[in-house]
């Protein structure tokens, strides 16, 4: 096993999952408004959708799988559209913090959502993490193994984040930090969008 190139990887997945982006954003959102419950389904969810893009990657390597770039982009735009969407949502809630029974229902659903399109996701399977196949011998094994690590450490990260949501002062301000999640989702949507486009019509 490739020691130092495992521990790169470990690294650069801890600063990618650990950077505040959608899904971050969406499960602090989600927390602050329905409760931990919603929000661990909004992480499985998210997580769930990693595993399809784990999957994506290792076909496209394995030569079973071709992307077109545009098919990607497209793809990225329509992520960034539907996190405005969510960003929307959340600041025409009445700001006191609370969602209505049907966000809290479709947590698994919007976390899938956010997951699978989320451009910060798409660019490390399709730009990094070919450069990490080399940490065993076996392709299979290397895939299986950078997999179960990137589950282990993205669960354990939106499950810290998560935690502090149950915090005493974080319940107190939980109202504010449901609205500063969904005014940084729209702005994070809002910059997706315009880059997108930008290399969508280059």
């Amino acid at each position: 096993m490739n020691t130092p190139l495992l521990i790169a990887y470990l690294g650069t997945v801890i600063l990618l999952i650990a950077t505040p982006g959608p899904v971050v954003l969406l499960v602090l959102d989600a927390a602050s408004r329905s409760g931990t419950g919603t929000a661990v389904r909004t992480a499985l969810g998210a997580n769930a959708a990693s595993l399809i893009l784990v999957a994506a990657a290792a076909a496209v390597l394995a030569g079973t799988l071709a992307l077109s770039p545009q098919v990607l982009q497209w793809g990225a735009l329509a992520g960034c559209l539907f996190i405005g969407w969510l960003g929307l949502s959340g600041l025409r809630d009445k700001g006191d913090g609370e969602a209505t029974g049907a966000v809290k229902a479709n947590g698994w659903w919007q976390g899938f959502l956010i997951g699978i399109s989320n451009p910060k996701d798409v660019l490390f399977f399709v730009a990094l993490f070919p450069q990490f196949i080399p940490v065993t011998e076996s392709f299979s094994a290397s895939i299986g193994l950078l997999a179960v690590l990137w589950l282990i450490v993205d669960l354990g990260i939106l499950a810290l984040y998560i935690g502090l949501m149950r915090h005493s002062l974080a319940q107190r301000y939980k109202a504010g930090i449901a609205r500063l999640s969904a005014w940084m989702l729209l702005l994070l949507a809002a910059v997706g969008v315009v880059y997108w486009c930008r290399v969508l019509l280059a």
